[in-house]
């Protein structure tokens, strides 16, 4: 195991700017290049093609009830692998990482993200003002921490808070991971959870503030007016997929359709919260008030995790490069390794990396970070409470 962390001051740390940090990069860290992204779309579909071909192929006929059971389960976990890559393609072209062409970028990554039901603008609307104020208490768009400890009302069995018996038991939290990873995403998109108070376009009150705020609304308060077109086309996507996907389960059944597409569906949203989740959740990693926030501090606030064959090759390196990916988001994923090594000698010890068990962090972390207060060693930085 090896943790990188930021020294413990008594004072706020010096952090370079950002010119100095990009000065360091070779200019060519920041030029993709159209035939390596199309590769990578043909490859990942040519798996994604090819396990629905195997699966269609030879599972159906497998005579043993259990055996065939269990191929699916092989076969949705694996096709949630390959997708999740299909996904973070999409997620460069939202950057403008994909290409240097807007028009290619923007056509390409709606369909990649509407063949993932994705609404592609909207995330890609939202989530860029999640990089420009990553760390930020109130403007961040995604993961803000609670302030303070979760209260819930407490049902009393012989006089006994039946929430302190429970809450942080093993099962209780379980249960709640599991609730996180299985609807945490779609939960984001339909009320915005997570976001800072102030990450909102326009003010909303009332029922507005749980109706109006969704990613598939050309109205919602999470986007200016002038981007409305955009999330109608997202929805436009979403329908379209929604409309294929309908005459498949007319041709072989629904059944087949959520295994071939549902299960597939639900790992891969599982696998963006984890990686979203841990990415922004570390110990060692502050968020920071109005007054103490800077783009430099916010995009150093995030966590290089590892994750093996799988986050090398099928996650686009998404999980092992992701500072240099908050710092520049245009740098293509298949240039992110030598830009890191780049930039190292410059942000020195403000990385961090975390080279435990990635799944082991999830649990870890899902249980032991709560809540931030404001650290009295250094002004305008909000630290996890131990």
């Amino acid at each position: 195991m090896v943790v990188e962390k930021p020294e413990l001051t008594t004072s706020e740390p010096v952090f370079p700017d950002i010119k100095t940090i990009k000065d360091a990069i070779p200019a060519h860290c920041f030029q993709p290049s159209l035939i390596t992204s199309y590769y990578y779309v043909v490859r990942d579909f040519t798996m994604v093609g090819a396990l629905v071909w195997a699966a269609l192929t030879f599972i159906p006929s497998i005579p043993d009830p259990y055996l065939r059971t269990a191929a699916w389960m092989v076969y949705g976990f694996v096709q949630g692998l390959i997708c999740t890559g299909v996904w973070i393609l999409g997620h460069e072209c939202g950057h403008g990482a994909f290409s240097l062409h807007n028009k290619v970028n923007n056509i390409t990554g709606w369909a990649l993200h509407s063949f993932l039901m994705v609404p592609f603008f909207s995330w890609k609307f939202s989530h860029h003002r999640h990089h420009l104020y990553h760390g930020h208490m109130e403007k961040d768009m995604a993961f803000v921490p609670a302030t303070a400890p979760k209260t819930s009302r407490q049902t009393l069995f012989a006089g006994i808070g039946l929430g302190e018996l429970f809450d942080d038991t093993p099962i209780s939290q379980l249960l709640r991971l599991i609730g996180h990873q299985l609807f945490g995403w779609q939960i984001y998109l339909l009320f915005n959870a997570t976001s800072g108070k102030g990450s909102q376009q326009r003010e909303t009150k009332g029922l507005s503030k749980w109706l109006r705020v969704s990613h598939f609304d050309p109205t919602s308060a999470v986007f200016r007016p002038s981007e409305a077109i955009f999330i109608f086309l997202s929805d436009v996507g979403l329908a379209i997929m929604g409309t294929v996907l309908y005459f498949v389960s007319q041709k072989i059944g629904g059944l087949n359709t959520f295994l071939l597409y549902g299960v597939p569906y639900i790992w891969v949203h599982h696998w963006l919260v984890a990686i979203t989740y841990l990415h922004h959740h570390h110990s060692e990693v502050p968020h920071y008030t109005p007054e103490g926030w800077s783009y430099v501090k916010g995009a150093l606030a995030t966590v290089d995790r590892e994750f093996g064959f799988i986050g090398k090759h099928l996650f686009h390196g998404i999980i092992e490069k992701h500072v240099i990916h908050h710092l520049f988001p245009r740098i293509p994923f298949y240039k992110a390794d030598e830009a890191t090594e780049a930039v190292m000698p410059v942000i020195g010890m403000h990385y961090v990396r975390d080279d435990r068990n990635f799944l082991g962090q999830l649990w870890s972390v899902f249980g032991s970070l709560k809540y931030v207060e404001h650290d009295p060693a250094r002004p305008g930085a909000m630290r996890w409470a131990k």
